[in-house]
């Protein structure tokens, strides 16, 4: 089953973007996901295809009417859910990225000016996402981030199954620190038991090194992670430089 991507926006050329190279680009060709990018000012219905006014109430700015953005949703609208780009949606999360990339696809709409009209939201079951706590010039750039984290879990796009699995926010945790050659660098060398070849503890130093990662950087996420009801392991410590 190919993942569907429709993207309703006022800048069409902005698709593919980057996800026309490196894996999600070649997932492209291949024929793995699809991706149509439709102009919403088609859908306008005056010579000068207006598709905002002004705030209902006054107030800077310009806002997306609804009725021409019903009209696009319902022209591409099927069985696959609707996602709006806002930064009054709720945070997009890796559980919330696999159940999407489980599925057929997705209709994105990208917002501009002062955002939509909120009867679209209830009037076509639409799910608001945001990508962070901060203000983007439009939808466009949030749409390519779910993009990007959907498209690289569908089958056949990464490398190797697995290598996937230990990624940040996988299992509710940061990734554990990543080293490669040389051993050494500037007086700085590999944790040793990365070199002892013991699989176990190699195992368990990654999963310390997860937690407690999350715990310092991320305490949100730690909170909501299962290990944060456990005491950490004690004998695995940060390896340093002198070890």
């Amino acid at each position: 089953m190919t993942f569907a991507a429709t993207i309703l926006t006022l800048y069409p050329d902005m698709f593919p973007g980057p996800l026309g190279a490196s894996l999600a680009g070649r997932a492209l060709s291949e024929g793995i996901w699809s991706l149509n990018a439709v102009n919403i000012r088609d859908f306008a219905t005056d010579k000068h295809r207006t598709v905002d006014d002004t705030p209902a109430g006054g107030g800077a700015g310009m806002v997306l009417r609804a009725d021409v953005l019903a009209a696009a949703i319902d022209s591409v609208a099927d069985h696959r859910p609707i996602l709006a780009m806002t930064p009054r949606g709720a945070p997009l999360t890796q559980a919330r990225i696999r159940q999407l990339a489980s599925g057929p696809g997705a209709v994105i709409l990208c917002g501009r000016f002062e955002g939509f009209d909120e009867r679209i939201f209830d009037a076509r079951g639409i799910e608001q996402v945001s990508i962070g706590d901060y203000v983007l010039s439009g939808g466009e750039m949030g749409a390519l981030v779910l993009l990007d984290a959907c498209i690289r879990l569908l089958p056949g796009v990464m490398g190797a199954a697995s290598s996937g699995v230990d990624e940040s926010f996988e299992g509710g945790l940061l990734e554990y620190p990543q080293y490669t050659r040389p051993v050494e660098w500037e007086g700085r060398t590999i944790p040793e038991v990365l070199r002892s070849g013991d699989h176990a503890r190699i195992s368990a130093w990654r999963k310390h090194m997860a937690e407690t990662d999350t715990r310092l950087r991320r305490p949100d996420l730690w909170e909501r992670h299962d290990g944060a009801r456990v005491s950490p392991p004690s004998g695995a410590q940060r390896q340093t430089k002198e070890e």
